[in-house]
């Protein structure tokens, strides 16, 4: 069992990597070729940072693969004899768990550093200081010692008094992302942007006006002051009931037209129209109902096995090691679901912004590649595990914009820059 285990991690390794070389090698070739939407100079630009955040992620991948073999031949053992000593049990499950979880974190932060202030820096997306990124990062590890903490303590709770653990436990999880969903704008306005009310009354009259028009009730409009960390285009409608809200980075107030930012948020909106939100809830609701029945579910011979007892952190601590691998086996299924969204939400859109609705949101999307340095190429397997937008040439057709790019390979063309 521990061998099927081991090997399932590995295949999946072995496919995140050929993907990743497969998408190198090809915007390589396509980035010295006949440029698509963007300039000579962007197109190049855009094509080597791709290359350099792919080749960043293939060593991200090797390090993550060899932290797993060392978490189940000797880490989880390791942890467990540190904290041996505490009586309470519970304290040593929430111990042990969040040990596991401090010490990823850690392991992590070298490469989300030099993404930041090396790659980012270098094509000019980082805006952020060394100061700025160790608060934010300092704020993000207490609440995530907080709150993890206090998720850890709820599955054990669960774990140790109820039968079907497992499925108690995906509910409890699953309220949870709920949760986070509801309450993550209040939590980015309090502890890392600084957001107020939107102050052009005519824009502000101008989007409450497609509000209305799908019926989403929102606690108001505001602008994020983002560009102090990030340069890239964004936007993010958040929360639920009462809670929501719409939050518009700065950086996109200063790029779009008027007619151009309706046209995005009235795409978002078709996303709210369609319950699109609730779809992705739901299909995150069924990976973690995998995740569990198929965790709350292993035989006793893979505890032998590894050496280690049937106690809730090894379960915790194994569902979080493979949690990774299920994502990616789900993403291709979440991918087509998504990239449907996405049609129709660009379809309402382009309605939403009137006679010249479809023009002003193929402009935007044309804004974010340029602005976002998102290359316009991609490989087709890489499009198939990765994508939850559609090719940006692609949505571009749709909405009557013809760039006049043949695709004589089979090769699609891509937006990872798009408004979430």
């Amino acid at each position: 069992m521990l061998m099927t285990i081991v090997g399932i991690y590995t295949l999946y390794v072995a496919i995140s990597i050929y993907t990743s070389v497969m998408q190198i090698g090809y915007v390589n070739i396509a980035k010295r070729k006949t440029p698509v939407l963007l300039g000579a100079s962007d197109f190049l630009k855009a094509g080597n940072y791709t290359v350099a955040k792919e080749k960043l992620s293939i060593v991200n991948t090797f390090v993550d693969y060899f932290i797993f073999l060392a978490w189940i031949d000797f880490g989880i053992r390791f942890l467990e004899h540190q904290f041996f000593m505490l009586e309470n049990e519970v304290m040593k499950n929430i111990a042990i768990v969040m040990g596991f979880v401090v010490i990823n974190y850690l392991i992590s932060l070298p490469f989300t550093y030099y993404e930041k202030f090396v790659i980012d820096s270098e094509y000019g997306f980082n805006k952020s200081t060394v100061g700025q990124w160790v608060k934010d990062t300092l704020i993000s590890f207490v609440m995530m010692i907080l709150f993890g903490s206090l998720v850890v303590w709820g599955i054990y709770e669960i774990m140790t008094n109820l039968e079907l653990w497992w499925l108690w436990s995906f509910l409890f999880i699953f309220c949870v992302v709920i949760a986070i969903n509801m309450l993550y704008p209040t939590f980015r306005a309090m502890f890392f942007d600084k957001v107020k009310p939107l102050e052009d009354e005519e824009l502000d009259s101008e989007i409450k006006r497609l509000m209305d028009a799908t019926g989403f009730v929102s606690s108001g409009v505001f602008v994020s002051d983002a560009s102090k960390r990030d340069s890239r285009l964004n936007a993010y409608f958040g929360g639920f009931g009462k809670t929501k809200r719409v939050v518009l980075f700065d950086t996109l107030l200063e790029k779009l037209s008027t007619k151009e930012l309706l046209a995005v948020l009235g795409h978002e909106l078709g996303h709210f129209a369609h319950g699109d939100i609730y779809k992705n809830i739901a299909l995150v609701g069924a990976m973690l109902f995998a995740m569990f029945a198929i965790f709350g579910n292993l035989p006793d011979s893979l505890y032998m096995e590894l050496g280690l007892p049937k106690e809730p952190y090894v379960v915790m601590i194994l569902l979080m090691l493979f949690m990774p691998v299920l994502g990616f086996i789900m993403m291709p299924i979440m991918g087509v679901i998504s990239r449907h969204n996405e049609y129709e939400a660009d379809k309402m859109g382009s309605e939403l912004g009137g006679p010249a609705g479809a023009i002003e949101l193929a402009n935007a999307l044309q804004k974010l590649v340029t602005e976002n340095k998102s290359f316009p190429l991609s490989h087709p397997i890489y499009i198939f595990f990765h994508y939850t937008h559609p090719p940006v040439i692609e949505r571009l057709k749709e909405l009557g914009v013809d760039i006049g790019y043949v695709d004589e390979s089979g090769l699609q063309g891509k937006c990872d820059a798009d408004i979430e």
